[in-house]
């Protein structure tokens, strides 16, 4: 699903508010009837609310599509939620890079100084 998902995300929506949009992960509800969407916006939080604007009026047609296209009698409600997963990865990943820095010049200047 997630796949058919992020092919209709990534080429096949005009909406111009739709901006680099790539879909993370969809989640299921065990009784199917509903499936969160996690996306990953590039650019800034205009960019993405904008995009995810764009994505909510495209929700019946996305629905629609991957219901034809899995042939599935009844498709998923779908929610899209905004993934900032990747983007908080990234910075937790720079502020260690830059806690250890911090600590080798700490070590260089205690050994400079004995």
């Amino acid at each position: 699903m997630r796949e058919e998902i992020e092919t209709l995300v990534e080429g096949e929506l005009a909406d111009p508010r739709i901006g680099l949009v790539s879909v993370t992960a969809v989640q299921l509800a065990e009784d199917g009837r509903s499936a969160q969407v996690l996306v990953d916006v590039d650019g800034d939080d205009d960019e993405a609310e904008r995009s995810m604007q764009g994505l909510d009026a495209a929700k019946a047609y996305i629905r629609h599509e991957v219901a034809d296209r899995l042939r599935l009698r009844r498709a998923p409600e779908l929610f899209f939620r905004l993934d900032r997963s990747e983007r908080e990865k990234a910075r937790v990943e720079e502020l260690l890079g830059r806690a250890k820095k911090r600590d080798k010049g700490r070590k260089g200047n205690a050994s400079d100084g004995a």
